[in-house]
């Protein structure tokens, strides 16, 4: 793990770098709400060392900083265009996961020449509604992260998942553990956001991916988005909820690997 100073809030991030083989393609991974850079590491290990590989906390999460609060979408979005910045990348893929999806989007609208292609993963032009989001934000403001946990869990992964896989705890124990003022913060930016127009003016290789039996990002969302960017893309994970990058890694990494493949970023 490394550190930057980024618009005034000190960023945790992680690079990894290809190994023997110079000159490889950057893929950059932006995680989902009440995660860090570490729900990435399943799918890094699938993909192999074919790519240099970022990964990073955004602001309010893991140990990045919190910065003032609440959040609007593009703070997240102008943090991860410094991070690429401060590390001199040019030109990048980027796979982002819920509201990871959203400032991948983001990034997309913003350094339009630097992207070379989004995977967007369980997530939506707009997600949620603001009765939703409030009521999240009342819940976690007045009694903590561990008042929703449940409910997030059930949303995340499949029953399956949540009573037969040991890391389930370790998972629990990462969203419980992060800042509640950063979740929040980041609540009030996926409330606030409505990126249908940016959506429909991207211009980049775009591959949506969604997951059968997820609630928080149903795959009837995934399909919308997907008609929205021209020339997208849509893929379905079954048999997982809302985190196939914990619950399915492989089957992510190989939907990720195989479209980086054909639009030629390798």
């Amino acid at each position: 793990m490394e550190f930057a100073r980024i618009n005034g809030v000190t960023i945790c991030y992680s690079v990894r770098k290809a190994r023997g083989k110079a000159g490889r393609p950057w893929l950059v991974f932006v995680n989902s709400l009440g995660s860090d850079h570490r729900g990435w590491e399943g799918v890094q290990a699938a993909l192999g060392a074919g790519w240099n590989t970022l990964a990073y906390d955004k602001r309010g999460h893991g140990l990045s900083d919190t910065g003032k609060t609440p959040y609007a979408m593009d703070d997240h979005v102008v943090d991860l265009d410094g991070l690429l910045t401060h590390l001199g990348i040019e030109r990048a893929a980027v796979c982002g996961l819920s509201v990871g999806g959203m400032i991948a989007q983001g990034i997309a609208a913003k350094r339009p020449q630097g992207i070379a292609a989004l995977i967007l993963c369980n997530t939506g032009h707009r997600i949620g509604d603001v009765g939703s989001w409030n009521a999240r934000i009342d819940a976690v403001s007045s009694r903590g992260i561990a008042a929703v946990s449940d409910l997030v869990m059930q949303r995340w992964f499949t029953e399956a998942f949540r009573t037969g896989d040991i890391s389930f705890a370790g998972w629990r124990n990462m969203l419980e553990r992060t800042n509640v003022d950063g979740y929040v913060g980041t609540v009030a930016a996926l409330r606030d956001t409505d990126y249908t127009e940016i959506a429909k003016g991207l211009k980049v290789p775009t591959l949506v991916i969604v997951s059968s039996d997820d609630l928080s990002t149903p795959p009837a969302l995934g399909g919308e988005l997907a008609g929205l960017i021209p020339g997208a893309r849509l893929e379905t994970i079954s048999g997982v909820a809302h985190r196939p990058d914990l619950e399915k890694p492989k089957a992510l990494a190989a939907l990720i690997s195989k479209f980086l493949e054909e639009v030629g970023h390798v």
